[in-house]
């Protein structure tokens, strides 16, 4: 039997600065293959590459990955700035309907950090151009110096609201994580519970109320090191057994 198959929501690069690629990172596709069970697939986030309608019937579930361009302050009701960062229109046009046909359907998806950003915003939620900036706010960012695994190292404590759906998935209601982001919610969109915060405030983890599927999203890089870290691997478990559950639902 063929496996469920997970859309991974590529990004936009330039190779060698010239030369335009749309790619995912090799983790990504390891948590899907090696931790949910599920097919990855790299999906040219693009509307002049694919429809959303498309997007719906050939995948079972997706992957809504992080990425260095932000999503457009536009698309919630602000003008853009410099601390807004660079910005991808074209995946925008992808995933925000995308996100909300998924809520509609209860097709399965797990955001991170750009993703749990991006589920926000298409529940008309809004987000801070820069968290850093704001009084009390740690730097979240990725630090600019180091290893990959220095890079995403444990940096500090997600705390969840006790008897919440990530806490009954972790068995705790503290965390420690990763962190790799300049940007975070502002105001939450339509549905949006916020499960989880950082010892600063800022929101880390996100479910969309009473929608049919999963809906589970995530500030932090849960696909590092997902097969063994305890905190990432029951997240993609349990990922991959909604997408199984879909596709034979489907079936």
């Amino acid at each position: 039997m063929t496996r469920p198959i997970v859309g991974i929501i590529g990004n936009h690069y330039l190779l060698n600065d010239n030369y335009p690629t749309h790619a995912g990172g090799t983790m990504n596709s390891e948590a899907i293959a090696g931790v949910a069970k599920c097919m990855p697939l790299v999906i040219p986030s693009d509307p002049r590459f694919v429809t959303v309608e498309e997007l719906l019937e050939t995948c079972d579930g997706f992957l809504l990955t992080g990425g260095r361009p932000n999503v457009h302050p536009e698309e919630y009701g602000e003008s853009y700035t410099e601390a807004h960062g660079d910005m991808d229109r074209a995946r925008d046009a992808i995933t925000l309907p995308l996100v909300r046909a998924c809520v509609e359907r209860g097709q399965p998806f797990i955001g991170i950090c750009r993703g749990f950003q991006e589920v926000n915003v298409a529940m008309g939620g809004s987000l801070y151009p820069e968290i850093r900036d704001l009084p009390g706010r740690m730097n979240h960012r990725m630090p600019p110096d180091g290893t990959l695994e220095e890079k995403f190292a444990l940096r500090h404590v997600v705390n969840l609201t006790e008897d919440g759906p990530f806490h009954h998935l972790f068995g705790s209601n503290e965390v420690m994580t990763n962190t790799l982001h300049g940007q975070g919610i502002k105001r939450p969109g339509a549905r949006v519970v916020i499960d989880g915060h950082a010892p600063d405030g800022t929101p880390e983890a996100i479910y969309i109320k009473d929608a049919p599927g999963f809906t589970l999203s995530v500030q932090w890089h849960p696909e590092w090191d997902a097969a063994n870290d305890p905190v990432s691997r029951p997240l993609f478990e349990a990922f991959g057994q909604a997408v199984h559950a879909w596709k034979a639902a489907r079936q």
